[in-house]
């Protein structure tokens, strides 16, 4: 996949800590801030256990972070949300234990990815996903794709026109115009240069 967790968590900074329910939850327990570090005192699983790696979001508390390395079962160094991936960290305060929760959009930045993929052509045995020379162009599609979905989900429960709706039908504008301005650059020969380049075509972003 282009997107992670922590591209939606720069697009909605409360994301995981007001719809996170719509996620899939990874890991529930308790930990402490120390320098850098989350490290978990007791949990339902353990870091590794729940497949925590970098890109990921944990929310301590109320905090959300973004997650840089897993360093043991127990201890996975941690940022505020970085301005790129590879910027540098920015410690969170230190804390005693707190509550700490681990939720995922993984599925819906997978349907986005797919739906991009089709777009691209990329579905049809001539190419794949590796043949995208330029991901990073295609993370902020991809994110707002799944940041659609994810607010189509959550504002099922909700009443109609109200502000999760809103919301979903913003990202779907959004995706719809990042949609005409992305181009990707595609290798279909092996050879690591781009060979073509295309634009995503006209596909309905839904829910499944």
């Amino acid at each position: 996949m282009f997107a992670l967790d922590r591209d939606l968590l720069a697009l909605e900074p409360t994301l995981f800590r007001d719809v996170g329910w719509a996620g899939q939850e990874l890991l529930a327990g308790e930990g402490h801030l120390d320098a850098g570090d989350v490290v978990l005192t007791n949990g339902n699983t353990d870091f590794q256990g729940c497949g925590l790696s970098s890109g990921h979001v944990v929310v301590v508390d109320r905090m959300s972070l973004e997650v840089i390395e897993v360093t043991t079962a127990t201890v996975a160094q941690v940022s505020r949300l970085r301005a790129t991936r590879d910027g540098p960290a920015e410690w969170a305060v230190q804390t005693q234990d707190l509550p700490i929760v681990i939720r995922t959009f993984g599925p819906q930045i997978g349907v986005a990815h797919r739906q991009v993929l089709r777009m691209l052509g990329l579905d049809t045995g001539d190419a794949d996903e590796t043949a995208v020379v330029n991901p990073d162009s295609l993370v902020h599609l991809e994110s707002l794709g799944a940041l659609h979905l994810i607010f189509s989900a959550a504002a099922a429960f909700a009443p109609g026109g109200s502000p999760l709706a809103e919301r979903a039908a913003m990202y779907r504008e959004r995706f719809e115009d990042e949609r005409g301005r992305v181009r990707a650059e595609i290798d279909l020969n092996g050879d690591g240069i781009a060979d073509a380049t295309r634009r995503p075509n006209v596909m309905l972003l839904g829910r499944g």
